[in-house]
């Protein structure tokens, strides 16, 4: 069976890979880049040194800080205004996915002037790639700048609009963990784990294939190591720099294997209660995974292994449900609510969410299809 592995360009890694990314940006004609970021980063000056070596290197960079935490259609098109009043010309994506994110929301958007952002829903719906564009994460979580993903929301029917095309790649991927030692312990387990659901359901996806197992299982086993590291001292550059190179694994496993049903049933809360994405992936994870035992033991038995369970006496069941254990005991470790009421979540909230998460593009790669009685279990055993 044919399949399709995208990655950016180039992918710059290690400390001073924010150098090196204006470095490179300063060998191409464009002059004029709009950043877009969060006004968090700006106040704790994480962005200071990558403006000043803009304008040591002759740029003129143009900073949108209206980014919000899920991004939604009306940031989209904020952002897309400061692009055209500031008559830039290359873009740069700075922060965790939802700067990222809208970044390539504005480079499909300027590429594509006859389209609304609505137009991009689905899968294949960009048509032109845009202009250069370069992403640098500043969490090591959701690997939007390695991946041809972006999430917004729909605030008119309060839906996460998955839109998956190969135009939204960055041409550059910056990862440098310089650029994480400012992350608070609580945003570093978030997006730590899910770094971890991206990895597990790349590996068990109907998807997945030789190349992205093996980065897959490199990823859950760097995270499930590194992770406490880095939330229990969000100084220690080793710990960083490995949850990086962790969540890039796994955003490269999945952006070719797809993902599944955690990300499905995750969207919807984070739409309508604005939630943060990782937590409620956290919650679901272990869940849907027993949901999908039954279908991918053996697989489940090396996630074992690669989260670094000892399952030389055990059997293959055993093993799969040592998984779901380990999981679970990695949220508890890193401080992740047990239930979505620990969120603000009610009971009634969840029927509502069913139809979405059955219709969205995450569920096509999900390695055992369920009903939608059963989506709706899942919502309650993770309530």
């Amino acid at each position: 069976m044919a399949f399709a592995l995208c990655l950016p360009q180039i992918s710059l890694s290690g400390e001073g890979a924010v150098n090196e990314l204006v470095r490179q940006m300063s060998l191409k004609p464009a002059r004029r880049p709009l950043i877009v970021t969060e006004k968090a980063l700006i106040s704790i000056g994480l962005l200071d040194g990558l403006i000043a070596g803009l304008r040591d290197h002759g740029f003129t960079p143009v900073v949108f800080d209206g980014v919000l935490a899920n991004p939604t259609d009306h940031v989209a098109m904020a952002a897309l205004d400061a692009w055209n009043k500031g008559q830039c010309d290359t873009l740069i994506g700075f922060g965790g996915g939802s700067a990222i994110d809208t970044a390539k929301a504005v480079r499909a958007l300027v590429a594509n002037p006859d389209k609304t952002i609505y137009d991009f829903e689905g899968i294949g719906k960009v048509a032109k790639t845009g202009p250069f564009m370069a992403c640098i994460s500043t969490t090591s979580g959701t690997a939007a700048e390695v991946t041809s993903n972006a999430v917004i929301t729909d605030t008119r029917r309060k839906v996460k609009m998955v839109i998956i095309d190969p135009a939204l790649l960055p041409d550059i991927a910056v990862n440098d963990p310089a650029m994480m030692l400012g992350l608070p312990a609580a945003v570093t387990a978030a997006t730590g784990m899910d770094a971890l659901t991206h990895a597990i359901e790349a590996y068990v996806s109907i998807g997945a294939h030789t190349l992205t197992d093996h980065s897959a299982l490199a990823a859950i086993s760097v995270i499930a190591k590194y992770l406490p590291q880095a939330v229990a001292n969000g100084k220690d550059i080793t710990a960083r720099e490995m949850m990086a190179h962790g969540q890039f694994l796994a955003g490269m496993a999945f952006n070719s294997a797809g993902l599944g049903y955690v990300h499905s049933l995750a969207h919807q809360p984070g739409a309508t209660h604005n939630l943060p994405h990782g937590v409620c992936n956290a919650i679901l994870l272990p869940v849907v995974c027993e949901f999908n035992l039954e279908v991918k033991q053996a697989r489940f038995a090396d996630i074992a292994s690669a989260m670094g369970v000892d399952t030389h006496a055990m059997n293959q069941a055993e093993a799969a449900h040592a998984a779901i254990k380990a999981i679970r005991d990695l949220s508890a470790t890193v401080g992740i609510p047990a239930g979505l009421h620990e969120l603000g979540i009610e009971q009634h909230d969840l029927a509502g969410w069913v139809d979405a998460a059955e219709a969205d593009p995450c569920s096509g790669c999900a390695p055992r299809v369920a009903s939608k009685a059963e989506l709706l279990a899942l919502y309650q055993a993770a309530f």
